[in-house]
């Protein structure tokens, strides 16, 4: 059975770098037999949410959060640093008693 994880990484930024890094941390995620969750990835395509109004970003956090009651780690992508939204996900999943493991992966310029 696959690891149920809930991917973190920035988005906020340089948000076609951020999207792109985001991609190889799922793909990283699941090349170790993971099933991952990208919240960022997938709740900020066209047609759903809008990053940058407040209470829709807002939305999209807590809607990616909600994972934790199935998630059994919280992963920490870190190559491109830690953003408030990670750090905001990481206490999160503290709370909740969830794992919390942190990654590095080769950024590709």
């Amino acid at each position: 059975m696959m690891r149920l994880v809930i991917i973190e990484s920035p988005f906020a930024g340089d948000i076609e770098a951020n999207i792109a890094y985001a991609r190889r941390c799922v793909r990283d995620a699941l090349s170790r037999g993971e099933a991952p969750i990208a919240s960022h990835l997938l709740y900020t395509q066209p047609g759903i949410l809008d990053d940058t109004i407040p209470h829709e970003r807002q939305l999209g956090i807590d809607a990616g959060l909600a994972w934790r009651a199935v998630a059994q780690a919280s992963v920490v992508y870190t190559d491109r640093g830690i953003s408030r939204g990670m750090e905001y996900g990481i206490d999160a999943a503290t709370a909740a008693g969830i794992i919390v493991e942190y990654r590095s992966i080769e950024v590709a310029q």
